[in-house]
């Protein structure tokens, strides 16, 4: 094992096993710190690598497990806007110190004001709102001797695959990581040289299946848009869903649900399953709308704790608010990043009362089992609610 492998497995296990609760189950206390911009680097026409730096007195507060991602702040326009964006490399760190740094790739979306924003006006120098490492995309596996990962990536959701199978490589001699990246063409294709150079470093346990649905490739089965029947194909062929331990599936909503729907056909249990979607399609609700509570209207009574100061605040039943959005309106400092249920940064434990979720893209089931609720999506069903953002 070379040395820079065996330092990023001690790195990956000190980690994992001062993590409170486990490797899935551990999350940082969200808070925005401002960072410097120290790079930004052009990956495609259309997308950039952003690196930050990470002052000595906070490398504790952005350690961070493969997989995971942070939440950037900015103002645009008068109006604070708030982004979710996976980091794209393992942790790497000196003497164990935290990170020096950390790196999101950012891709522009068609009418997306932060992504073109980042493409076009973000440079070397700039301050950034960034917030400490969320999530639960990663690896459940303590021991990844012999362990075969796999990945299902479209796009800009590489980004998190690429830690992924940067940190599974490098925590052992025998694991293995499978992944298949579709874009349109090769112009689109996000980290080619990165994803070339950690397959050289790793011939043959890294297999690195290319899937273009605009370009003829020399393979039929990896030209063309990935349907039900190409999956299945792919699965038979490449793949082997009997062989593979762990999943991760990070794009679009229509293919992650695909490949959800047709991995589980195919005999994978769901717990094998993780996945992540940067959006889900649908319009993104307002976080932080103002709401009037009329004299004598009924209400909902809303109960919270945050950094161990507790707070109340009534809803007006027929306003229909979240939890989320009645809380920002006494403590602008609950923590969100998405609103939308999918990047779970919100989440918070239900003490209290009952609630109705209407989305959830972001709780696994044993987070569901122990009363954790996204409170974007909260929405009360008694008279009072008590959550708790610290627990």
């Amino acid at each position: 094992m070379r040395a820079a492998d065996r330092e990023a497995e001690r790195l990956a296990e000190s980690f994992l096993a001062s993590a409170v609760g486990g490797p899935r189950g551990s999350r940082h206390r969200a808070r925005f710190h401002t960072l410097r911009v120290a790079a930004v680097r052009p990956l495609t026409d259309a997308s950039i690598e952003v690196t930050f730096d990470v002052p000595e007195q906070l490398r504790g507060d952005y350690d961070y497990l493969a997989g995971q991602h942070v939440a950037l702040r900015t103002t645009l326009d008068g109006h604070e806007v708030r982004r979710s964006y996976s980091l794209c490399r393992a942790m790497d760190t000196a003497a164990g110190d935290g990170p020096q740094s950390i790196s999101v790739a950012i891709k522009r979306d068609l009418g997306g004001a932060f992504s073109t924003w980042a493409q076009t006006e973000l440079k070397v120098g700039d301050e950034l709102d960034v917030m400490s490492p969320q999530g639960s995309f990663t690896s459940a596996l303590a021991d990844l001797d012999g362990a075969h990962v796999a990945g299902i990536a479209a796009g800009s959701g590489i980004t998190p695959l690429m830690a992924l199978a940067a940190s599974v490589l490098a925590r052992s001699e025998t694991s293995r990581f499978t992944l298949v990246f579709t874009n349109r063409s090769t112009t689109d294709v996000m980290f080619v040289e990165e994803l070339s150079e950690l397959k050289d470093r790793y011939p043959t346990r890294l297999a690195l299946h290319h899937v273009l649905s605009r370009e003829q490739r020399t393979a039929p089965l990896l030209s063309g848009r990935i349907d039900e029947e190409r999956l299945r194909r792919i699965l038979d062929a490449l793949v082997f869903p009997e062989t593979v331990d762990e999943w991760f599936l990070c794009g679009p909503f229509d293919l992650v649900q695909l490949c959800r729907d047709t991995l589980e056909d195919v005999g994978v249990e769901p717990a094998h399953i993780r996945y992540e979607l940067f959006t889900t399609g649908e319009p993104t609700p307002q976080a932080g709308r103002p709401v009037v509570v009329p004299e004598g209207a009924e209400v909902w009574r809303l109960e919270f704790s945050l950094d161990g100061q507790s707070s109340t605040v009534e809803s007006p039943v027929d306003a229909h608010e979240s939890i989320l959005n009645a809380a920002l309106r006494v403590r602008p400092d609950v923590p969100f990043a998405c609103a939308g249920g999918v990047c779970g940064t919100c989440r918070a434990r239900l003490i209290e009362g009952s609630v109705a979720m209407t989305e959830n893209y972001a709780l696994e089931p044993d987070e569901l089992e122990r009363g954790y609720v996204l409170t974007c999506q909260s929405h009360p069903q008694t008279d009072r609610v008590v959550v708790d953002y610290d627990v």
